[in-house]
């Protein structure tokens, strides 16, 4: 499946067009779950992640595991960022994407969705879900920090 393909099968609305970063944005947050949150959140990072991380690990390591990696992968991108722009890194996005890929996982199994609610309390829920994973990442931040 191309690029293009992809994010128009993920999102509804070709790649490229007016006001899909908008789109995005609302179709993320008002998502069923953490699991359908991340199938509209960047696409097309989620594409090569997805290509080139998750499916050639699945296909030796379980599902989950699969996806604890990508999310860690996609963590240290996201953390190399923050080492060329401010030199050093405390590995904060790496620590939040294991917390939200974790996340992912039990919302899975555990069978964490909320279709029937209003749009207000999906936003709500995701955005929790999205700030105390960074809690929790802090939290491992700091512990690691003060006992070093």
């Amino acid at each position: 499946m191309s690029l293009g393909q992809y994010v128009l099968r993920r999102t509804g609305i070709p790649l490229g067009a007016s006001g899909s970063l908008i789109m995005m944005f609302s179709k993320s947050f008002s998502a069923k779950s953490p699991k359908v949150f991340w199938q509209y959140w960047n696409p097309v990072f989620s594409y090569y992640l997805g290509k080139y991380i998750h499916s050639p690990i699945k296909r030796i390591l379980p599902v989950s595991v699969a996806t604890i990696l990508t999310f860690l992968v996609s963590g240290f991108i996201h953390d190399l960022a923050t080492i060329f722009v401010r030199g050093s890194t405390r590995f904060l996005f790496t620590t939040w994407f294991f917390f939200l890929g974790l996340g992912v996982i039990i919302g899975e199994i555990a069978n964490v969705e909320w279709p029937q609610q209003r749009k207000s309390v999906r936003v709500l829920s995701n955005l929790l879900y999205l700030i105390l994973n960074l809690g929790l990442a802090y939290g491992v931040i700091f512990i690691l920090s003060t006992n070093s």
